[in-house]
Formats: structure tokens, C-alpha cells, sequence
């Protein structure tokens, strides 16, 4: 499982696969990931074929962000992107590195794809290591869900099934959803998000209560590929979701 952490480090120094390098200060790097996860987590979120250049202009490996339409490296500014990229590949035990993966921020600074500039990196990544860990344990993609636990569930993060952890609840990829709100992720790896979101018997806040989670809830009814709406889901909640300790907070209903 280390290995799947790391095999997209070359995006993350803007080389392409055919220029990217086996080490990284010394750690082994960009190895290919078995069982197809990478290929299949790439048609979760990437159209299958050829890449075309989506967006006039932008030809980097920086992320645009779907919340601010600005490009990542602007909004959340990393001093030492080479000193932060390698404090998240180092690490040697898969556990540690999934958990590290999951809360860093330099990796969500980048696209899969400068063809594809509002995809992630981060959540591509942390896609490929759900996948790859339940191929490992013979699940076949047609018998994976999204499962939903709230941050006080138990466990709220499970190594390499958590793609998305936030302040008030975890996403999971899993054939294990157990009694959680989950729905099937579909037949084969598609840019489907939309349609897993809308068929959650649940959703993970209160959608009723506030509208800054309508907000959000009604915007993942739209997000097709799957890096973006998973890191939309951070930046949103990062930004419009209050604190514990807040009343209303700066995305209350008046947002």
C-alpha cells in the first residue's frame, strides 16, 4: 500500500509519467499500482480517451479550485512545496501514510491532469488506495459504496477505505458499509459522483437545518467526477463550516 501514495509524485513536480523519475530524495517513487486501481480511479474522475485541454489558458499542474475558481497555489500557498510533498511520501507505514494523505495539503494543490485542472491529486490518490485495498481483499468494483459516518461514528477513519475526513463526517469506499448510510458505486468506474450523492439514503449533515449545507448537498447533485467533488467537499467545509465553538459562523444562513 506504500507504494500507491507515491506513484503519482511526478504530477506533483508538473512531469508527466514518460519524464518522471523513479526517487525522490531518496525514496522510490511513481511505481505502478496493481489490480487497475489507478487506471480505474482515473475514469472515476477523467474521461476515458484521448485528453483534451478543457480551459483556455491554463496549462499548469496547479489545481483550479471549483469553490473559488482560483488556482490552488494562490489560495492556500505552500512555502516549501518539495519539504511538505516529502514529509507526506516518506513515511513507511501505510497506515500512517493514509492518515497523512488525508489531512495534507500541498498534494491538493495539484490536478490528476493539466488537461483536467479542477480534479485533485490528493483525493485521486487516496481514491486509488480505496480501491486497490479492496481489490486486494477480492471486492470487485461493482461491490464497493459510498458510506457515510459521522465524525463522532465509530471508527470515523479507516485506513485506506476513508477518502474524505472532515470536521463533521468521513467518507468511505468499502464493500463493508455495515449499518451507515452507503449507496453503490455502479456497475463500473465512471465520473458518476453525482448519482452515488443523490442516492445516499442520508446525508452526512443538515441539509434541512441550514442553507450552507443545502448549498453544499445541492452542489454535489452536480459534480460528475469524483477528485473534484471530494475536494470541494474540503474546501467547503474548510471554509464555509463553522467551528464547534462558533455560533453562526462565517457561512450561516446568511450565505
Amino acid at each position: 500500500m506504500v507504494a500507491v501514495y507515491r506513484h503519482d509524485v511526478h504530477k506533483a513536480r508538473m512531469r508527466g509519467h514518460e519524464h518522471a523519475e523513479e526517487t525522490f530524495r531518496g525514496v522510490r517513487v511513481n511505481e505502478s499500482v496493481p489490480f487497475g486501481a489507478d487506471r480505474d480511479a482515473a475514469l472515476l474522475s477523467r474521461p476515458r480517451g484521448e485528453p483534451e485541454q478543457t480551459v483556455d489558458a491554463h496549462e499548469s499542474w496547479f489545481r483550479v479550485s471549483l469553490l473559488t475558481g482560483q488556482v490552488a497555489s494562490s489560495v492556500e500557498p505552500v512555502s516549501d512545496i518539495g519539504g511538505s510533498l516529502f514529509k507526506v511520501v516518506r513515511i513507511k507505514d501505510p497506515a500512517a501514510l493514509h492518515a497523512a494523505w488525508l489531512h495534507a495539503t500541498v498534494p491538493s494543490l495539484f490536478s490528476e491532469s493539466p488537461y483536467y485542472p479542477y480534479t485533485s491529486l490528493k483525493y485521486h490518490t487516496l481514491l486509488v488506495a480505496a480501491l486497490l485495498d479492496n481489490y486486494r481483499a477480492g471486492v470487485s468494483f461493482d461491490e464497493l459504496f459510498l458510506a457515510v459516518t459521522p465524525s463522532d461514528g465509530d471508527p470515523a477513519v479507516v485506513p485506506h477505505r476513508t477518502v474524505v475526513s472532515t470536521s463533521g463526517f468521513a467518507l468511505h469506499v468499502t464493500s463493508e458499509p455495515g449499518d451507515r448510510p452507503a449507496a453503490r458505486l455502479g456497475s463500473g468506474p465512471a465520473r458518476l459522483f453525482a448519482d452515488v450523492w443523490a442516492r445516499l439514503p442520508e446525508v452526512p449533515f443538515d441539509v434541512d437545518g441550514e442553507r450552507r449545507w443545502r448549498v453544499l448537498d445541492a452542489q454535489l447533485r452536480r459534480v460528475r467526477s469524483w477528485s473534484v467533488a471530494l475536494q470541494f467537499i474540503e474546501e467547503y467545509s474548510a471554509a464555509l463550516a463553522p467551528s464547534p465553538l462558533d455560533g453562526a459562523g462565517p457561512g450561516g444562513d446568511g450565505v
